[in-house]
């Protein structure tokens, strides 16, 4: 009786049970389970999934991954620069490390910069300490003094901004986020606002309004292209009159049907940025959604850079009536917007305005801050030259921008991806 209790067949029979019981063996099939069937699971389609299966335009990341080292360069500066001495230690600097979104050592990011960044032994302290160079010092001098000589051209710019919402008013804050966008001074509520009451003033601390509208300034940078599509390439009104500039980043996949379809996008009929629509509401979501394109363009046409951060772009959804998932809608249009993933940030680019890394269009703002990057792209080149901004200047030509990305400050891909 003992051995047919503990025989081999019932002990791999208890063992069985046991498992069973312990919940490390499942049936497939059985009276609860027998008529379920694995149900085929329809693909997500949502904005993150559009985003990461884009395609991708490797010339305008690789440039976004080159400003983020910019701002974390121009961010460090800011630090130093609050010091007393107009210097600061590298161990009080790696204490910034996380604030500033440097995912390296300090030492050795201020080590790849030093056209930017001096290091150096303290004579009484002895230990490491850091400063600024007399390039870069110049550079920020020069950019300060490029926008205070530009204050009317910014003062015609937050007109339009405010001719541009709803109720023409803007929030201080969301304007506070947008302000090195814009070429903004970092104190212009106090030292510009005052001095230009008849165009816009403040209703509220939190509110800026606008005093009065100027119908001249009511034109939208798009419409100076459809006006040379028009004259130039002798295109019939029709196909410039509604039209946006496409450029589609490369290796884009053309559907069947895809062509058809932006013509007739091209031609439909929307309510252009500066004009109201209080007294002929939109009920076509076609004319409404490209209503919105056009605000967005207009709105990065504004900015020094024809670029805003997305988390930034979302603080104008309402004061400019664009109601709408932002990143959806964005990445309907891959040939006017591109959404850049690099630089520790959703960024969106008007892709008609950059050629090769490079603005078409400059702007002085732009100017200097192009010198800043190029110092960024030079590394550890021409590290024995004089401490001067001259040489830069020099070399720094409306057409040479181009040339300079390509062949002089080529940056190394694995120490980009580092930082």
């Amino acid at each position: 009786m003992a051995y047919f209790m503990f025989g081999p067949g019932n002990l791999h029979a208890l063992s069985v049970r046991l498992r069973i019981l312990g919940g490390s063996v499942k049936f497939q099939y059985g009276p609860f389970n027998c008529a379920v069937q694995r149900r085929w699971k329809k693909p997500v389609d949502s904005a993150r999934t559009r985003l990461e299966g884009r395609t991708r335009d490797h010339g305008l990341d690789k440039l976004m991954v080159q400003l983020r080292n910019l701002r974390i360069a121009l961010a460090l500066r800011e630090v130093i620069s609050q010091q007393r001495n107009g210097y600061a230690s590298l161990h009080l600097l790696s204490k910034w490390r996380h604030e500033v979104r440097l995912n390296i050592e300090i030492g050795a990011f201020l080590k790849k910069y030093p056209h930017i960044f001096q290091i150096y032994v303290h004579p009484v302290k002895r230990n490491c300490c850091c400063k600024i160079t007399q390039k870069m010092a110049d550079l920020i001098a020069e950019e300060d003094a490029v926008i205070r000589e530009n204050e009317t051209d910014i003062v015609q710019r937050l007109k339009k901004l405010l001719m541009l919402s709803v109720n023409g008013t803007l929030n201080m804050h969301a304007l506070w986020l947008v302000r090195k966008e814009l070429g903004l001074p970092d104190d212009y509520r106090s030292s510009m606002l005052p001095k230009h009451q008849h165009d816009l003033y403040l209703e509220s601390p939190d509110t800026l309004s606008l005093a009065s509208r100027n119908d001249e300034l009511a034109v939208a940078k798009i419409e100076e292209w459809r006006k040379k599509e028009y004259t130039e390439k002798w295109l019939a009104e029709s196909e410039t009159r509604y039209a946006f500039p496409i450029n589609f980043p490369t290796g884009f996949k053309i559907e069947k049907g895809f062509w058809e379809k932006l013509k007739n996008w091209q031609r439909l009929p929307y309510t252009k940025p500066y004009e109201k629509n209080d007294s002929h509401p939109i009920h076509n979501v076609e004319r409404l959604e490209k209503r919105i394109v056009g605000i967005l363009h207009e709105l990065l046409s504004l900015t020094v850079e024809k670029m805003l951060p997305l988390e930034r772009l979302s603080h104008f959804r309402r004061v400019f009536a664009m109601e709408v998932n932002l990143r959806e809608l964005l990445l309907k249009y891959p040939g006017i917007f591109y959404i850049s993933t690099k630089g520790s940030a959703q960024t969106v680019i008007l892709r008609e305005s950059y050629s090769k890394g490079c603005l078409i269009e400059p702007n002085p703002v732009y100017d200097v801050r192009r010198k800043m990057l190029d110092l960024i792209l030079s590394g550890c080149r021409n590290v024995g030259e004089p401490e001067n901004a001259d040489w830069l200047a020099e070399d720094y030509t409306e057409g040479s921008c181009h040339e300079l990305q390509n062949n002089m400050f080529q940056v190394d891909t694995a120490s980009t991806t580092g930082t």
